[in-house]
Protein backbone atom coordinates (compact mmCIF):
# COMPACT_ATOMS: atom_id res chain seq x y z
CA UNK A 1 0.00 0.00 0.00
CA UNK A 2 1.36 3.04 -1.30
CA UNK A 3 0.44 6.66 1.15
CA UNK A 4 1.02 9.91 -0.66
CA UNK A 5 0.91 13.57 0.72
CA UNK A 6 0.86 16.65 -0.85
CA UNK A 7 3.83 18.21 -0.97
CA UNK A 8 2.16 21.36 0.15
CA UNK A 9 0.61 19.67 3.21
CA UNK A 10 3.83 18.86 4.23
CA UNK A 11 5.29 22.33 4.23
CA UNK A 12 2.26 23.40 5.87
CA UNK A 13 3.01 21.54 8.61
CA UNK A 14 6.56 22.64 8.67
CA UNK A 15 5.46 26.14 8.88
CA UNK A 16 2.80 25.56 11.17
CA UNK A 17 5.48 23.94 13.77
CA UNK A 18 8.05 26.84 12.86
CA UNK A 19 5.42 28.80 14.25
CA UNK A 20 4.17 26.75 17.06
CA UNK A 21 7.85 26.62 18.97
CA UNK A 22 8.95 29.97 17.71
CA UNK A 23 11.58 29.20 15.36
CA UNK A 24 10.73 31.72 12.98
CA UNK A 25 8.18 34.80 13.36
CA UNK A 26 4.45 35.44 12.03
CA UNK A 27 5.89 37.70 9.60
CA UNK A 28 8.83 35.97 8.47
CA UNK A 29 6.19 33.16 7.15
CA UNK A 30 4.19 35.49 5.48
CA UNK A 31 7.12 36.90 3.47
CA UNK A 32 8.37 33.64 2.70
CA UNK A 33 4.89 32.52 1.73
CA UNK A 34 4.69 35.47 -0.69
CA UNK A 35 7.94 34.65 -1.66
CA UNK A 36 6.54 31.22 -2.93
CA UNK A 37 3.73 32.78 -4.61
CA UNK A 38 5.39 35.61 -6.87
CA UNK A 39 8.51 32.69 -7.37
CA UNK A 40 5.23 30.47 -9.04
CA UNK A 41 5.28 32.93 -11.34
CA UNK A 42 8.44 33.74 -13.28
CA UNK A 43 10.27 31.69 -15.26
CA UNK A 44 11.81 29.60 -12.24
CA UNK A 45 8.95 27.90 -11.46
CA UNK A 46 9.56 24.66 -14.18
CA UNK A 47 13.03 24.65 -12.88
CA UNK A 48 12.09 24.62 -9.17
CA UNK A 49 8.94 21.94 -10.12
CA UNK A 50 11.88 20.02 -12.17
CA UNK A 51 14.10 19.82 -8.97
CA UNK A 52 11.21 18.97 -6.46
CA UNK A 53 10.06 15.96 -8.69
CA UNK A 54 13.84 14.91 -8.83
CA UNK A 55 14.69 14.90 -5.16
CA UNK A 56 10.81 13.40 -4.49
CA UNK A 57 11.54 10.70 -7.33
CA UNK A 58 14.94 10.10 -5.64
CA UNK A 59 14.23 10.04 -2.04
CA UNK A 60 12.30 6.05 -1.81
CA UNK A 61 15.23 4.88 -3.67
CA UNK A 62 17.79 5.57 -0.90
CA UNK A 63 16.75 2.93 1.35
CA UNK A 64 16.93 0.14 -1.60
Amino acid sequence: MTLTIPLILLLAVVVGLLLRFRAVGAGAAVVVALFGFYLAHTGAADTVNQLVTAVTDAVPGIGR
